[in-house]
């Protein structure tokens, strides 16, 4: 047969070019990938020269991931390669940000040991789409900011968005995972709305006592310092880093507004929030004001004796 037709390869030669199974170039064949040129005296498949090089595209085609009909479709010109690998990159991007998804929740469910409950609801909430991310971001932004006469409080809370980038890190969904379970959490909404309510001016007066040790990190830098020198809370010199911090302000209501932040875990909060924001979120400052409320209610205990 090769000496009857010596420009045609039947499909073993072709596979011994290409270095395919016989299998493959078969089932390509079948779809109409690399179609015979011609047929034998015997009925097999002749291959001309050009199927070498068409064997080669099509590998190369299905190796980075495209399917058959877009294979058909740049064979037989209605498409180009370019139009394709662009639909493609599109397709594979969309893959990736799912892969991610997928490995931050497991990662998750392998850190926290969680149920196959647990890691249902995570699973959820990771995959939720924009807009219902920003609805359960929403519904918790009115609930606990709503009402609060205070338009630098109006104003941030407009503008602070919360949301999972279109490419996110696993660290930023493993962030959105817990912070998402947290606000839609009914006791933090209640406990974060409190705290708030302590540190909002009332209309006509100033800020209340205590609201700026949630956002003025001078006020941890000096406890850190204190802390590091070894001084407690219930030392003579902890009574004067009060001094140098709050002067004659009402201490119990200082008290009161950091008790009421630390029970609300306004600190994780931030936190998290800076972390699904991809930001450098300040060093944990809990130890630190959980010093300083010790120290403040030391100070209250010693005053009354």
């Amino acid at each position: 047969m090769d000496d009857e037709r010596p420009d045609v390869l039947t499909i073993g030669q072709l596979a011994h070019r290409t270095g395919l199974p016989v299998r493959t170039l078969r089932f390509w064949s079948d779809e109409g990938l690399v179609p015979p040129v011609a047929r034998s005296a015997g009925g097999y498949r002749l291959y001309g020269p050009g199927s070498v090089a068409r064997v080669e595209l099509v590998r190369t085609l299905r190796e980075l991931g495209l399917g058959l009909d877009d294979v058909c479709r740049v064979l037989s010109g209605s498409t180009t390669v370019a139009e394709v690998a662009e639909a493609h990159v599109a397709a594979l991007d969309a893959r990736i940000r799912s892969l991610k998804v997928s490995r931050a929740v497991l990662s998750t469910v392998a850190k926290r040991g969680s149920t196959v409950e647990e890691t249902t609801l995570m699973n959820r909430l990771a995959r939720l789409s924009a807009a219902e991310r920003k609805q359960i971001v929403d519904d918790f932004k009115e609930e606990v900011f709503g009402g609060l006469e205070d338009p630098r409080l109006r104003d941030r809370m407009r503008d602070y968005s919360i949301d999972l980038p279109d490419d996110p890190t696993p660290e930023q969904v493993d962030a959105w995972i817990e912070l998402a379970e947290l606000v839609r959490d009914p006791g933090f909404r209640a406990r974060l709305r409190t705290w708030l309510e302590l540190n909002t001016p009332v209309p006509g007066q100033g800020r209340p006592p205590g609201a700026s040790i949630w956002w003025a990190r001078q006020v941890v830098q000096v406890v850190a310092e204190v802390r590091k020198d070894g001084v407690a809370p219930e030392d003579p010199a902890a009574a004067e880093v009060l001094s140098e911090l709050f002067g004659d302000t009402d201490r119990a209501a200082v008290l009161r507004s950091l008790e009421a932040g630390l029970e609300a875990g306004a600190e994780h909060y931030f936190r998290l929030v800076a972390r699904v924001r991809g930001r450098n979120s300040s060093p944990d400052a809990t130890e630190e004001l959980r010093w300083l409320a010790r120290a403040l209610r030391a100070a209250g205990a010693a005053e009354q004796v």
